[in-house]
């Protein structure tokens, strides 16, 4: 083994590597906006893999040996299970992924990437950052993504066409649950940073929809994986729909302007119904029978009690909430079923791109990151992608003043016919259903507001104001 590849092992392999990095990372983690676990106490970490991309000391002899700091970059690709106190509701210890640039001095250029200067264990001496942030270390990543293969516990992989060297990376700097790099205006390479076990449906959807030929959403062209202790999605790479604009920014503008977004709105239902019927032929439809529609409204109506729970605001319209659930049910305990399928699973305006031709695309195929991705790849109702997509337009029209209602009626009509003319089936036509899952995202919306932008909490209060009110 070559001296470089046995400083590789024996870095991967101290036990004294965690603890040495776990100061700075209580300090660090919890002010990143990916990091899901704010407002609980972090109480330890323990190290689920580690993997030098670059060695931290390719041109030294000394690491872990005590000999003082080599000068870098090295690139260091870290699992780290984040142990917190929990509630119920609330995930168990969550893995997330981290990669670290250290070096012996960090550049001013890399200053606001600091994580902190490590005192102890294999990496005394050095400074630790967001490797993201240097674009030496950045290029890397996508040198490894050209040529497929494994590293350590990483595999590398691609599609069939090739990726071109030397594109120039920057970070985008509007992600939330994850982080991304863009290539020289070329690749958007999306790094999840919270990672559950199997594959992720931002990877898996969007190759099922590439091999239907559905050109409304990005193929992917390169990702990587961790294959040990099992299986992760990491990150994918897709083509950057340059000069595309957000279905959110484009709604506002027009509220702003006092121009109508009807046409957009109608353009987006078929584009939206383009991806449904796609996602139905690539992957498995199963029936939704008397029982899974029971299981279905009871899941509804338990994320009501725990919201009412946690927002008074709510108590108030439980009883016509609920209404909305129990007629599911009921439709359900009649023997009436649903078909299901892979959805997007978070459909919203913001996750929707525009391109100058007025091509409109979908992005973003995670699903609610809070939820567990077994729940984000189970099938659903198509209308669940529709509820999240109405209630997209009821945010765009309330976060403008004056509130303006009609703006809002009609994109919501709008969409809907687009939907019908595309897929045939208009999503209006199961009212109950479609109410449902409406219901269930604006208490969604509720609690979300309530912990997270109070400010926002009458948006969809209005919502759950007229949903409650609503006949059956």
């Amino acid at each position: 083994m070559s001296e470089a590849a046995s400083t590789r092992v024996a870095l991967a392999n101290s036990t004294a590597l965690l603890p040495s990095l776990a100061p700075l990372l209580h300090e660090w983690l919890p002010r990143q906006r990916w990091f899901a676990g704010k407002g609980r106490p972090v109480t330890a970490f323990s190290l689920v893999s580690a993997t030098e991309i670059l060695p931290v000391d390719a041109d030294s002899t000394g690491i872990g040996q005590g000999t003082g700091p080599g000068t870098g970059p090295g690139l260091l690709h870290l699992l780290i299970r984040v142990h917190q106190p929990t509630l119920p509701a609330q995930s168990p210890d969550d893995c997330y992924q981290m990669l670290l640039g250290v070096r012996s001095t960090l550049p001013p250029r890399l200053a606001p990437a600091l994580i902190g200067h490590v005192t102890d264990g294999p990496l005394a001496g050095r400074t630790v950052y967001e490797g993201l942030h240097d674009p030496r270390l950045a290029e890397l990543l996508l040198e490894r993504l050209r040529t497929p293969g494994t590293l350590g516990t990483l595999r590398f992989d691609r599609g069939a066409a090739p990726i071109p060297a030397g594109l120039t990376p920057r970070v985008l700097d509007t992600e939330q649950s994850n982080s991304s790099l863009v290539f020289g205006n070329a690749y958007i390479f999306k790094i999840f940073r919270r990672v559950f076990p199997g594959t992720n449906p931002d990877l898996e959807l969007p190759l099922a929809l590439s091999r239907e030929g559905c050109g409304r959403v990005p193929e992917p062209v390169a990702w990587f994986e961790a294959t040990a202790p099992e299986p992760l999605t990491l990150g994918v790479l897709q083509p950057f729909l340059r000069g595309a604009e957000d279905g959110w920014q484009l709604a506002l503008r027009a509220l702003g302007s006092g121009h109508d977004f009807t046409r957009e709105a109608r353009a987006l239902g078929r584009a939206t119904a383009e991806v449904h019927t796609a996602l139905a032929t690539a992957l498995p439809t199963p029936v939704l029978g008397s029982a899974q529609t029971e299981h279905l409204a009871a899941g509804m109506l338990q994320r009501l009690e725990a919201a009412a729970q946690a927002v008074p605001a709510l108590v108030p319209y439980v009883p016509g909430l609920r209404t909305a659930f129990d007629a599911v049910a009921a439709l359900g305990h009649k023997g009436r079923s649903w078909a299901a399928q892979r959805v997007h699973g978070d459909l919203h305006l913001g996750q929707t791109l525009r391109a100058a031709d007025g091509f409109w695309s979908l992005i973003d195929f995670e699903g609610e990151p809070a939820r567990p991705l077994l729940e984000r790849r189970r099938p659903q109702p198509p209308v669940r992608d529709i509820a999240g997509m109405l209630r997209s337009f009821d945010y765009a029209a309330r976060s403008h003043r004056p509130w303006n209602a009609e703006w809002a009626a009609r994109c919501r009509a709008a969409y809907c016919d687009g939907y019908a003319e595309a897929a045939g089936v208009d999503p209006r036509s199961e009212p109950e259903l479609l109410r449902a899952h409406e219901t269930d995202k604006a208490v969604y919306e509720v609690l979300y507001e309530a912990r997270h932008r109070p400010d926002w909490l009458p948006v969809p209060m209005a919502a759950i104001h007229r949903l409650a009110a609503a006949v059956d």
